[in-house]
């Protein structure tokens, strides 16, 4: 299967609501504090507990300026007054999306709490969530809960750690530092990339903890970006307001300060009629969680520094699905599986899988024992290996064999 990349990427129309309770007040009584997560489909995901009373699931995402709650009926059922109408653009760069200001919230996140919080309602579940990936997600925690800190995320112990900068000198270890640009509250990386054709190119990238890909580049912010020969086409991911479309392929390298990653799966997005590409605010992509996952990252925002250590997933092969097939999970329990589309030219395609077959079975497992993220982990299992699947068509149960092999 093809994950769907999410990209939270938002972009207000108006001015951002303002927080009486920045970062740093959270830690006003202590220097720091641990906020462990689950870390599933390259999400980081920690518990909420929304205004004393709803537990929740956000993935933590340092590419949001704000945090936003994606489900309104849950702030419908407590009454909350809505502030104020937003107009947002999503992921896509041109769909337009509205939103609500609410204040007041408190929120209660696994070790910390914010008793005094103001975010945004999406009017509707834009994000699809469930539907995506398979997993329950409620909102987005943004950056205006941890600005003005250093923020720690440890991938191997699933631990999220923010500290007072001034409490910070004895914890960066072996970690090497990278000077960064903090915009908007959003840490920027000015580095280079090495494409396909052995070009060199200069790049800033935004470093994205609410995406689940490698890395994303924005073919028209500069003549060195384009795609590869060797791409898929369709849609890259999903994202805020709907799927972005463009081509899948790598990158021969991305230089992140010292350290260096190979054959990076890359999702090349190219601007379309009606995209507002001057919210990018001179950018020219998104670094991932599958990237970033690969070290021990520190994200000082006052100091504007990025620290990485790597860790033992630091050499490991960017693998992209092997099957062709989209995947998406529907009804009130997440637990039918349907086809979404097919890769053109994929193993799948050439079985005769189809659009709209309803997965069963894959190999000796009962697609009702699978997730989605299982599912992934299959279809990108070594070249060469064979599989079987089971679909129901039309009241039928049909079966398709065939072999993985690499696409990009």
């Amino acid at each position: 299967m093809k994950s769907f990349l999410l990209i939270f990427g938002i972009f207000l129309l108006i001015g951002p609501p303002t927080n009486a309770q920045p970062g740093y007040e959270l830690l006003k009584d202590v220097n720091k504090i641990d906020i462990p997560f689950e870390f599933r489909n390259n999400l980081i995901l920690v518990k909420v507990t929304f205004s004393r009373v709803f537990p929740l699931q956000f993935i933590f995402d340092t590419g949001a300026e704000n945090s936003i709650l994606s489900k309104k009926s849950v702030t419908d059922i407590l009454g909350i007054p809505y502030e104020r109408e937003f107009k947002i653009i999503g992921a896509d760069l041109k769909t337009e999306l509205t939103a609500y200001l609410i204040r007041g919230i408190h929120l209660n996140i696994e070790n910390m709490v914010a008793p005094n919080h103001s975010m945004l309602v999406l009017k509707e579940d834009y994000f699809n969530f469930e539907e995506m990936i398979g997993i329950q997600v409620d909102g987005i925690i943004g950056a205006d809960l941890f600005k003005g800190l250093v923020v720690k995320i440890n991938y191997e112990r699933k631990v999220i750690t923010l500290m007072k900068s001034k409490s910070t000198k004895h914890t960066f270890g072996e970690a090497v530092p990278v000077p960064i640009i903090i915009e908007k509250n959003k840490p920027y990386l000015q580095t280079v990339i090495r494409t396909q054709n052995d070009s060199l190119v200069n790049v800033k990238l935004l470093l994205d903890t609410g995406a689940m890909l490698s890395l994303l580049l924005n073919t028209d912010t500069h003549p060195g970006l384009k795609p590869p020969d060797n791409t898929v086409q369709g849609n890259i991911g999903a994202g805020l307001g709907g799927f972005i479309t463009g081509h899948l392929g790598r990158v021969t390298s991305l230089q992140l300060g010292e350290f260096e990653c190979n054959e990076v799966i890359t999702n090349f997005q190219t601007f379309t009629e009606g995209m507002d590409s001057v919210k990018m605010r001179g950018r020219n992509g998104i670094i991932g969680n599958e990237v970033l996952s690969r070290f021990l990252v520190i994200i000082d925002y006052p100091g504007q520094k990025l620290y990485l250590q790597p860790n033992r997933r630091y050499k490991t092969e960017f693998e992209f699905d092997k099957s062709g097939l989209v995947i998406i999970a529907t009804e009130q329990g997440m637990n039918k599986y349907v086809v979404h589309s097919v890769i053109e030219g994929s193993p799948a395609e050439a079985a005769g899988i189809m659009v709209g077959d309803v997965i069963k079975r894959i190999n000796s497992s009962p697609a009702s024992l699978l997730t989605l993220e299982r599912m992934g982990q299959i279809f990108r299992k070594k070249e060469g290996k064979v599989t079987k699947v089971v679909v129901e068509r039309d009241g039928k149960r049909l079966k398709f064999e065939f072999t993985l092999k690499k696409l990009i």
